[in-house]
C-alpha cells in the first residue's frame, strides 16, 4: 500500500501550541516557564571580552558579601569553572533560596493585592528574581554530566529536594496564575501584531499551561496536592538514580583481551583506542606512585594489546561492529544492554545499601507508576495524554498514526537489509554461520555483519575515512558552512573563559555583515567514561533575555566522540561527523534567535516534537560536496577526499535505512506504550512491552529474554523525552523539508543556496519560540511539511 502523502502531512500538521524547550539526545529537557523554569539548565549574564559591547545583568548577585568566596553566587559572568568545588553547592543554595523565597512572598502578596497588572510586573519579574538560582543551579547541573564525581553527586541529590520544593511554589502560585491571566487578556484585546507582543503571548500562555501542569489547580492543603508534591519529589529523586546507575555500571565494565586473535581485522584506530583504555585503567588501579608514573609515561601499542573494551559510545560500537570473536561481541552487548538491571546490580545487600539501589528496573515500574498517579490528579486519562497536552502532535492515536506510516516502507526494506546481511554470514562465515548451527544472526552478530555488507557492497571502509575527518578540520569546514548560508563567522576563543576540562574549546560567533558579537559556545567533544555520561547534547549556559539585559547567548555543546590517541589527532567516524553538526543545529537556534522574551528566545518554548528540526536538518550538509571538502582532508598530507570515495560515502546515506528506521520507531512506540496502555500495577511486565512492540516494529529482531535495554533508556526515564521519543521521527519530516528548500534551488546554485540559508535563519533559527512552529516553518517554506523528502532521503519513496 503507498503512503499517502496527504495522509501523512494531516498527521503531522495537528498541532497545537506549546511551551517546550529541548536540546538533543540524552540530554535532560525542561519546559522554560514561571512552573518549571528553576530547573533548566542556567541562563547566565556574561561580560565578553572580545566582544565591543559589554553585557550587564539587570539585577545584582545574591548575597554580595559572600560573592567573592563562592562562585556560584557570581550570576554576573560566565561560570568560573576552574574555582568551582562541590562544597559550595550547599551555601550557594541555601543563601539563593532564603532570598528568592522571600522575594516570591513579597510578589504575591502584591500581585494578590492588585486590581490590574501589566506585562512587566509579572514574568519579567519573575526572570529577574529566579536568574541567580537558575545560574548556580545549571553550573551543577552540567558539571554532574560532564565531571561527575562523589562529591558533587551527593551535593547535588542533597539539594535537588530543596530545588523542586521552590519550583513548586511558582508553579502552584494562584496569585501568580490570577495575574497572568489577567496579563492574557489585555495582550489578547490588544489590536498590534508585532513580533514582541507575539512572544508575550506566547510566554505567558506557555507559563499558564505550565502551571496548570504542575497542579495550580490542586485545592491548597488539599490531599490531592499534598500527594502531587511528594510525587513530583520523588521523581527528582528516581531520575537522578536511574542517570547514576547507568553512568555507575557504564563505568564498571570494562573486558581485557590479550590474544591478537580476537582483534585480528580491527582497525588500528579502534585498537589504539582500546589499548590506551587499558594503560589508562593500570594508571588509574595503580597505587604505587613510581609504577604509576612509570606507567603514565608509557606510549600506547595498539598493535600488540593487551586491550580494554568499554562501554562508553565510541569502543562500543566498535566492538560490535568489528571484533571478528563472537564470544567477544556477546559479551560487550550483554554488557552494554545490561547495565543498571539485576544483572549488574549485585545481590540484594549490596543493591539497597545506597539508597534506591543500583538496578533500574524497580526504578522504571516506580516512575511509570507515579507518573500515572500524577496525570490521574491533573484530569488525564494517562501520563501520554499529560504529556502531548504541550506538544505539536494532538494525541497518542496521531502518533501511532505517523508510526505506522513510516513503518509501511520501513518494514519490508529492515527484512531486506538483514537477509542480505545473513547471506554474506553464511556465505563467508564459516561453519557457526551455517544454517545447521545458527537459525538466525544473534544481536551481537549483526551490527558486524552488516558493517561486512557495507564494505563488500561500497568496497569502502569506515577506517579508510577516518583519516579525512580530523575534529579540528572538521570544525573548520562546518564553520565555513555556517557562514556560507548563514553569514555567520565562528572564531576559536580558547583561553578566553575558564573551562571545566583541558579538552573543551571555547568559540565565538560574529554577524559576517556588521561583525557584530552575536554568541558564543563551549565544546566538549571527546568521550571521557570515568566521569562523563554518554551520549551528545546541547544546553544552553546564557539564554537571550531583555529582562536580564542579555543580548550574547551562550552554549554549551557535548559529544562523546573518539578521542586523540597517542600522536594521532582525533580521528572521527562520519556518525561522529554527523553528531557534531546534529548538535550545532540545536546550538544554532539557541544563538542565533532575535527572540527577546527569554521564556521564548532560542530554544525556549519551542514545542518539543518539532525542536529537533534544526538539528536533523544540519546533518544533511553531511552529504553535500561543497561542504565535505571544507574539511576532508588527510590529517597528514592534507589531500582531499579522493572524488571516489565520497561518491560511495554519498551511496551508503541510505544503507541500512530501514533497519535504523524501524529501531527509531520501536524506541517511540514502546515509549508511548508504557506511558498510555501499560498498568504498571498489571501482570504484564515492562519487558514483556517491548516484545509485544518488537513484533510489530522489529520482527525481524525479536529481543532477548535477558534483554534490559530499558534499564538504560536514559531519554524517557531521565531525561525529557517521556512519551515524547517519537519527536525525532515528528521532526525529520520537518528537516527532510526543510533542506529540500535547498536542494530546489540546486545545491550548487551559491546564490540560491545563500538566499534559502538566510531565510532559515531569520525564521527557524531566528524566532525561537515566540512563533507556534508550525508557522515558522510556513513562514519559511511557504506551505505545511510533506514527508515525500522524508522517504526520498532515506530511500523509501
Amino acid at each position: 500500500m503507498k503512503i499517502s502523502a496527504t495522509t501523512l502531512a494531516f498527521t503531522l500538521i495537528a498541532a497545537r501550541n506549546s511551551p517546550i524547550r529541548a536540546f538533543s539526545n540524552a540530554a535532560i529537557l525542561n519546559t522554560r516557564s514561571v512552573a518549571n523554569r528553576l530547573l533548566s539548565p542556567s541562563t547566565v549574564n556574561t561580560s565578553s571580552s572580545s566582544s565591543s559591547r559589554t553585557t550587564t545583568c539587570a539585577m545584582s548577585t545574591v548575597a554580595d558579601s559572600t560573592a567573592t568566596s563562592n562562585p556560584l553566587l557570581e550570576s554576573n559572568d560566565l561560570p568560573k569553572f576552574t574555582k568551582i568545588e562541590p562544597s559550595q553547592l550547599t551555601p550557594a543554595m541555601t543563601s539563593i533560596l532564603e532570598k528568592l523565597e522571600a522575594d516570591f512572598a513579597s510578589m504575591e502578596s502584591t500581585l494578590a493585592e492588585a486590581k490590574e497588572v501589566d506585562y512587566e510586573e509579572v514574568l519579567p519579574v519573575v526572570e529577574k528574581m529566579q536568574h541567580p538560582l537558575g545560574y548556580a543551579w545549571g553550573i551543577a547541573s552540567h558539571l554532574n554530566g560532564v565531571k561527575n564525581g562523589d562529591e558533587l553527586r551527593a551535593a547535588y541529590e542533597e539539594n535537588q529536594p530543596k530545588i523542586v520544593q521552590a519550583t513548586m511554589k511558582f508553579s502552584q502560585s494562584k496569585p501568580m496564575y490570577d495575574a497572568l491571566l489577567k496579563v492574557q487578556k489585555t495582550l489578547e484585546e490588544s489590536k498590534d501584531d508585532d513580533f514582541v507582543l507575539a512572544q508575550k503571548r506566547r510566554a505567558v500562555e506557555n507559563s499558564l499551561r505550565g502551571m496548570t501542569l504542575g497542579g495550580v489547580g490542586l485545592e491548597e492543603g488539599s490531599p490531592e496536592q499534598i500527594r502531587f508534591k511528594e510525587i513530583k519529589m520523588r521523581f527528582a529523586e528516581l531520575s537522578t538514580a536511574f542517570s547514576n546507575n547507568v553512568l555507575d555500571a557504564t563505568k564498571a565494565w570494562g573486558l581485557e583481551v590479550t590474544d591478537a586473535a580476537d582483534v585480528e581485522g580491527v582497525p588500528d584506530s579502534a585498537k589504539a583506542m582500546w589499548a590506551q583504555a587499558h594503560l589508562q585503567h593500570l594508571v588509574k588501579e595503580c597505587e604505587d606512585e613510581e609504577e604509576k608514573k612509570k606507567l603514565e609515561e608509557q606510549k600506547v601499542d595498539g598493535s600488540v594489546g593487551p586491550w580494554r573494551l568499554t562501554l562508553d559510545g565510541p569502543s562500543y560500537v566498535s566492538a560490535m561492529q568489528h571484533i571478528p570473536n563472537r564470544d567477544l561481541r556477546q559479551k560487550v552487548y550483554l554488557g552494554y544492554l545490561q547495565r543498571a538491571s539485576e544483572f549488574t546490580a549485585g545481590d540484594e545487600g549490596e543493591e539497597k545499601k545506597d539508597g534506591l539501589g543500583k538496578n533500574n528496573v524497580p526504578i522504571i515500574q516506580e516512575i511509570l507508576k507515579l507518573r500515572k498517579e500524577m496525570s490521574g490528579l491533573l484530569g488525564f486519562n494517562n501520563f501520554a495524554e499529560q504529556s502531548l497536552a504541550s506538544k505539536m502532535a494532538p494525541d497518542v492515536a496521531a502518533v501511532q498514526n505517523l508510526s505506522k506510516l513510516i513503518l509501511e516502507k520501513s518494514l519490508p526494506a529492515a527484512e531486506k537489509e538483514l537477509a542480505a546481511a545473513t547471506a554474506l554470514a553464511r556465505e563467508v562465515g564459516g561453519d557457526a554461520y551455517s544454517e545447521a548451527s545458527l537459525e538466525k544472526l544473534m544481536p551481537w552478530d549483526t551490527s558486524f555483519w552488516v558493517e561486512r555488507l557495507k564494505e563488500k557492497t561500497f568496497d569502502l571502509k569506515e577506517e579508510e575515512l577516518r583519516p579525512y575527518f580530523a575534529l579540528d578540520a572538521v570544525l573548520e569546514g562546518m564553520f565555513g558552512l555556517i557562514e556560507r548560508i548563514f553569514g555567520i563567522e565562528v572564531r576559536a576563543a580558547n583561553g578566553k573563559v575558564e573551562v571545566w576540562h583541558p579538552d573543551v574549546q571555547f568559540f565565538e560567533l560574529f554577524d559576517k555583515e556588521t561583525d557584530q558579537h552575536v554568541a558564543s559556545f563551549y565544546l566538549d567533544p571527546y568521550s571521557r567514561p570515568a566521569d562523563k555520561r554518554g551520549g551528545a547534547w546541547m544546553a544552553d549556559c546564557l539564554g537571550k533575555s531583555e529582562a536580564l539585559e542579555i543580548d550574547v547567548p551562550v552554549a554549551y555543546l557535548t559529544c562523546n566522540g573518539s578521542p586523540p590517541v597517542g600522536d594521532k589527532p582525533s580521528l572521527m567516524t562520519f556518525r561522529e561527523v554527523e553528531t557534531l553538526f546534529h548538535e550545532t543545529g540545536h546550538g544554532l537556534q539557541h544563538m542565533l534567535t532575535r527572540a527577546s522574551v527569554g521564556d521564548v528566545a532560542g530554544i525556549n518554548g519551542v514545542e518539543w516534537d518539532a525542536v529537533e528540526l534544526p538539528s536533523q536538518f544540519m546533518e544533511n550538509w553531511c552529504y553535500d560536496k561543497p561542504t565535505v571538502y571544507g574539511f576532508a582532508k588527510h590529517y597528514e598530507t592534507g589531500e582531499p577526499l579522493p572524488e571516489e570515495m565520497f561518491e560511495k560515502l554519498k551511496q551508503q546515506k541510505t544503507f541500512g535505512a530501514g533497519m535504523m528506521s524501524c529501531r527509531q520507531l520501536l524506541f517511540g512506540v514502546v515509549d508511548m506504550e508504557l506511558h498510555s496502555n501499560y498498568d504498571p500495577e498489571g501482570d504484564e511486565t515492562i519487558f514483556d512491552v517491548q516484545r509485544r512492540m518488537s513484533n510489530i516494529y522489529t520482527p525481524y529482531a525479536n529481543p532477548l529474554d535477558e534483554d534490559r535495554f530499558l534499564c538504560g533508556f536514559s531519554h524517557i526515564f531521565a531525561g525529557g523525552y517521556s512519551a515524547g521519543y517519537y519527536s525525532y521521527k515528528w521532526a525529520e519530516v520537518m528537516s527532510a523539508d526543510a533542506f529540500g528548500a535547498f536542494e530546489e534551488v540546486g545545491l550548487d546554485n551559491e546564490d540560491g543556496v545563500r538566499e534559502v540559508g538566510r531565510k532559515f535563519r531569520e525564521t527557524v533559527l531566528s524566532l525561537g519560540g515566540g512563533i507556534a512552529p508550525m508557522d515558522v516553518f510556513t513562514q519559511f517554506r511557504g506551505r505545511e511539511p510533506s514527508p515525500e523528502a522524508l522517504l526520498r532521503h532515506n530511500g523509501l519513496a
